[in-house]
């Protein structure tokens, strides 16, 4: 599925309360540009049967009382099943647009990054998203919009009626 209709899914499932759908047209393209630097459009992550995403706690090797939890992102089921040193019948191995899972990345306070295998066979190196950056990026691109807003409306003459 390519980007656009995968952000189109986003939007057209938010919460209709008024706000959240236009907030997901603002970050959109946030997404969207995070996305494109990625090989693949779908990924695989580990999931529990209560539909939580499986995390992983890593330390600091040099400070080991630095940790941060990631979630990892496969790009082929192979891969997600070869990660596993011992299958747990209890998790999933689950495919989702990039988009949702970065939408997700944003939504959930508790991970810290995303790690994602890009190339098929190396679980050597993945590329990592921070979910600092990733806020960072969209409290941006939203204040953008707002200042686009005010800037259109504070156009509009005193005297208009």
């Amino acid at each position: 599925m390519n980007l656009d209709r995968q952000l189109k899914l986003l939007i057209d499932n938010a919460p209709q309360d008024g706000h959240t759908p236009q907030a997901m047209t603002a970050i959109a393209p946030v997404l969207k540009r995070l996305a494109t630097g990625l090989q693949h459009s779908e990924y695989y992550i580990f999931q529990t049967l209560d539909k939580d995403w499986v995390m992983t706690t890593l330390s600091n090797r040099a400070q080991p009382e630095v940790e941060k939890n990631v979630v990892y992102a496969f790009s082929t089921v192979k891969d997600a099943t070869d990660f596993q040193s011992m299958p747990d019948p209890r998790i999933i191995t689950l495919k989702l647009p990039v988009t949702h899972i970065l939408f997700q990345l944003f939504a959930m306070q508790s991970v810290d990054s995303i790690v994602l295998f890009d190339t098929p066979g190396n679980l050597a190196s993945g590329i990592e998203v921070l979910r600092a950056d990733l806020q960072n990026l969209i409290e941006a691109q939203l204040q953008q919009k707002q200042s686009a807003s005010r800037s259109k409306r504070s156009n509009i003459p005193p005297d208009i009626a």
